[in-house]
C-alpha cells in the first residue's frame, strides 16, 4: 500500500471520529474497515449542502437523471463521493466553474451550462452505440460514463469536458480483456505493440470477444496512435494500467468526430499527492500520465488534467462574498485541501 492511500485512511478515520456519531465499521467487497460506513449511512460522507436535508440534494439529482449511485459510496475514501462533494455543489455557481475551466482546461470556455454526473450522450453518441458496450449499461454502472462532465459554451459554439475523477486509486486499471474470465487466448498480444498496430481488429481481444453476453468493443475504431506513441509506448496503452483513460479517450474522440461540439476534452481531476497514480503508466512507456497521455493519440479530442487542490484553491481565492466558506472549511477538514 502506498503512503498516500495509508495517510488518507488514517485521515478519514480521524475525520469520522470528529464528525459522525455512528462508529460501527462498514463492509465493502467482504472487507470490514473503520473508514467504511454502514451502507444506509452513506450520506454521512456528503457535505451537508448536498444531503437530503438540504435544498440541493444529490439524491434528487440521481433520481431525476436515473444515475446509479456507486457501490462504494459508503466508503469515506470513495472518489465518487469526493467528486460529488467537490463539483456537484457548483451547479449553483457556474461562473466560478467557468472561470476555473477557462484557466486550467480550455481558454475558449466562456460559460458552463451544466454539470452532469456520470455523463451520457444521447444515441448515437451513447457508449452502447459508439463503443459497442453492453446494453445493460446505465449511467454509473457497466459502461463508460465519465464521473463528471461540464457542458460549456464558447464565443462560437459548445464544448464538452469529460472528466475522470480520482482520489486514492493507484492506476486507471487493467483492460477487462486480460482478466481470467475473458478467456483471452493470448494476453501477450497486448504487449506486442507493433503487431497490434498492424491489425487492431485481429489482435485486440476487446474487438473479437463475443461470448453472447457482450458485443465486440470498438474502442480502436476511434483512436489513432501518434508518431510519438509509436516511438515511446511499450505495450497497448490500455493493457495494464490505462484502461479507463483509454475508454474515455475513445468516447471523447467519437463524440468529437460527430461535430456536435466545437471541442471535446478528455480530462482527469486528481489529487496532487497521489504519486502512484501519476506514475502508474511507467511500464507502458508514459512516465507521468498528466504530461504523457495527451501525446499518444492523433485526433480531434483534447486531453487535460487539473488537481483537486487547484480547484479548491481557485474557489478560496475567488470567493469574494464568502458564499463557499462552509464548503471550504469542510473540504479542508475532510480531505486536507486548502490547508497548505
Amino acid at each position: 500500500m502506498d503512503d498516500f492511500n495509508r495517510r488518507m485512511e488514517e485521515d478519514q478515520v480521524e475525520w469520522r471520529k470528529r464528525h459522525i456519531t455512528n462508529q460501527q465499521p462498514g463492509s465493502q467487497n467482504r472487507k470490514t474497515r473503520p473508514w467504511i460506513l454502514p451502507q444506509n449511512l452513506w450520506e454521512d460522507g456528503l457535505w451537508v449542502g448536498i444531503r437530503r436535508s438540504s435544498d440541493h440534494p444529490l439524491q434528487r439529482y440521481l433520481d431525476a437523471e436515473e444515475v446509479q449511485k456507486h457501490g462504494g459510496a459508503h466508503n469515506l475514501k470513495s472518489s465518487w463521493i469526493l467528486c460529488a462533494n467537490l463539483y456537484f455543489p457548483f451547479q449553483r455557481d457556474l461562473p466560478m466553474l467557468a472561470a476555473f475551466l477557462q484557466d486550467h482546461v480550455a481558454a475558449e470556455i466562456q460559460a458552463v451550462e451544466a454539470v452532469e454526473l456520470e455523463h451520457e450522450e444521447p444515441a448515437p453518441l451513447d457508449p452502447q452505440t459508439l463503443l459497442g458496450e453492453s446494453e445493460a449499461g446505465v449511467r454509473g454502472a457497466n459502461q463508460t460514463s465519465p464521473d463528471v462532465a461540464f457542458r460549456v459554451r464558447t464565443a462560437t459554439g459548445l464544448g464538452l469536458v469529460l472528466t475522470e475523477n480520482k482520489l486514492v486509486e493507484h492506476s486507471f486499471y487493467p483492460c477487462s480483456g486480460r482478466k481470467k474470465t475473458a478467456s483471452n487466448p493470448s494476453k501477450q498480444t497486448c504487449m506486442d505493440l507493433p503487431a497490434l498496430l498492424n491489425d487492431p481488429p485481429g489482435r485486440c481481444w476487446q474487438m473479437r470477444w463475443d461470448d453472447g453476453a457482450r458485443k465486440n468493443r470498438t474502442y480502436w475504431n476511434h483512436l489513432h496512435l501518434s508518431d510519438h506513441a509509436r516511438g515511446h509506448l511499450k505495450r497497448c496503452p490500455a493493457a495494464t494500467a490505462g484502461y479507463q483513460l483509454f475508454r474515455q479517450q475513445a468516447l471523447a474522440e467519437g463524440i468529437a468526430a460527430s461535430g456536435k461540439y466545437e471541442f471535446v476534452v478528455s480530462c482527469v481531476a486528481y489529487d496532487s499527492r497521489n504519486s502512484a497514480l501519476i506514475r502508474c503508466l511507467g511500464s507502458t512507456g508514459i512516465d507521468d500520465f498528466t504530461t504523457g497521455w495527451g501525446k499518444i493519440f492523433d485526433g480531434k479530442a483534447r486531453f487535460a488534467t487539473f488537481t483537486h487542490q487547484q480547484w479548491v484553491g481557485w474557489v478560496r481565492d475567488h470567493d469574494q462574498g464568502g458564499r463557499w466558506k462552509d464548503w471550504l472549511r469542510y473540504v479542508g477538514e475532510r480531505y486536507g485541501y486548502g490547508q497548505d
